[in-house]
């Protein structure tokens, strides 16, 4: 029997809803700041994996839908046109980055400028190494450097997207299965930063003593604090009435245009004699659309966009795109998956720790938002910047706000380092094979 991907749509509110109850009944899930989502969506992954391989549970569950009122959000009119199939949470992630972008004031960003260059300089440099070590991992494990190219940042801090758009230039250097490799790896790693961010940065900020030094008004980019959660968000944007209604709007338009913007950005062009195509996610026309807008409203000296309304839009989105994302993973595919494979992407995950501790939190201050960074960076390192926003918020409702983490991580993680990271790749594939 096959299901419709819907049915992960229909869950991410009761999913939602049960890893929020057990983080706060779990007190080690809430003292490792473990993401409400990924509890309730790993949980429900996990049984479905366990019905299945007890054969109680046989029927597949797509994960990909082609209507076309749901398309028709975040694809061209071409495209549309013939009727795409797309991920089912793929407009909520498209959504929650537009919100990232309508946040990015510049006279935010240029109090934090710097630190932007600094946070780019050490992913940057973590994914440089994580390339270095899964090639050497790999020629000692007596396989393919190109798996560890594929274990290394074109997965963790490349993520799902950046796995399958270079799995076709990794399966024509030579290396079968890129695709489903790639996603396996994105997979692990997308758990393991789920899991591992939140205990990280709780540790450093126990271990040196850090607060917060702003206070507990501001929202998301300073990390909302007090009572917390999705129904809260849902009563809030109730509240907020036809102010709401405009923010949504705005964030649809953003969505369309955006999909116009994403599809440019990926044409194919020429020069010096050598035709490129540069890979970017699909959020990324939508959320340089909403930096725009935010920034020409706030040069206009209009007031028109609201922060709070914006960040409570991105909470939503956040929290049921991850839902979904969640449940929605076939573990099997991590089971399945070779032993080279699964010690070179143990091995990354401790370098991200290690890495993080030891580098991001030193580098970027020694501070609250140091550490608040460091928690984000393992997110985004070992796999998505949803990941990373995701275990900063839940560090953030429990220690206090960060406005500067919020500012660094989403711009250097959902936008700057991808192209870093591109080349970086590129570097690697035409240096081993």
């Amino acid at each position: 029997m096959i299901f419709s991907a819907w049915i992960f749509v229909w869950l991410a509110l009761p999913v939602l809803l049960l890893g929020e109850l057990l983080v706060r009944k779990i007190k080690i899930l809430a003292r490792f700041n473990i993401p409400a989502p990924v509890v309730g969506g790993l949980l429900i992954s996990l049984l479905i994996l366990l019905a299945r391989i007890s054969g109680v549970f046989t029927a597949e569950l797509p994960t990909k839908t082609a209507a076309p009122w749901w398309s028709w959000f975040v694809t061209t009119g071409t495209e549309w046109s013939r009727s795409p199939s797309i991920n089912v949470h793929q407009p909520l992630l498209v959504a929650f980055f537009t919100c990232i972008g309508l946040n990015a004031s510049w006279s935010i960003a240029k109090r934090g400028s710097f630190q932007v260059l600094i946070f780019l300089l050490a992913s940057t440099t973590l994914a440089i190494v994580q390339n270095g070590v899964g090639v050497m991992l790999a020629k000692l494990l007596g396989v393919s450097p190109l798996l560890g190219i594929v274990c290394g940042s074109a997965t963790m801090t490349g993520g799902h997207g950046t796995a399958l758009g270079f799995a076709g230039m990794l399966e024509g250097a030579g290396l079968k299965g890129a695709g489903v490799l790639g996603v396996a790896a994105a997979t692990f790693g997308l758990i393991a930063g789920g899991l591992v961010g939140g205990p990280l940065g709780g540790g450093l900020i126990r271990r040196f003593g850090l607060q917060s030094s702003v206070t507990r008004d501001l929202h998301m980019e300073a990390g909302k604090t007090g009572e917390s959660g999705i129904l809260q968000d849902f009563r809030a944007l109730a509240g907020f009435g036809k102010v709401f209604l405009l923010h949504l709007m705005l964030v649809i338009a953003c969505l369309k245009i955006g999909a116009w913007i994403s599809y440019i950005l990926q044409q194919p062009f020429h020069l010096g004699g050598r035709d490129f195509k540069l890979t970017f996610p699909v959020y990324m026309g939508a959320m340089i659309l909403g930096l725009l807008i935010r920034n020409l409203v706030d040069i206009s000296g209009a007031r028109l966009i609201k922060t709070e309304v914006v960040d409570t839009l991105s909470s939503v989105s956040l929290g049921l795109f991850l839902a979904i994302a969640m449940m929605s993973l076939n573990l099997l595919e991590l089971a399945s998956a070779a032993v080279p494979m699964l010690v070179i992407v143990s091995v990354q995950v401790i370098l991200v720790i290690l890495f993080a501790w030891f580098v991001t939190f030193r580098i970027m201050g020694k501070d609250f938002d140091a550490a608040i960074m460091a928690g984000g960076h393992c997110g985004f390192g070992l796999g998505a910047t949803s990941s990373a926003v995701a275990n900063m918020k839940s560090l953030v409702e429990t220690f206090g706000p960060a406005p500067r983490a919020f500012l660094v991580v989403p711009i250097v993680g959902g936008f700057l380092i991808d192209i870093f990271n591109a080349m970086n790749i590129t570097f690697f594939v035409n240096l081993v094979k």
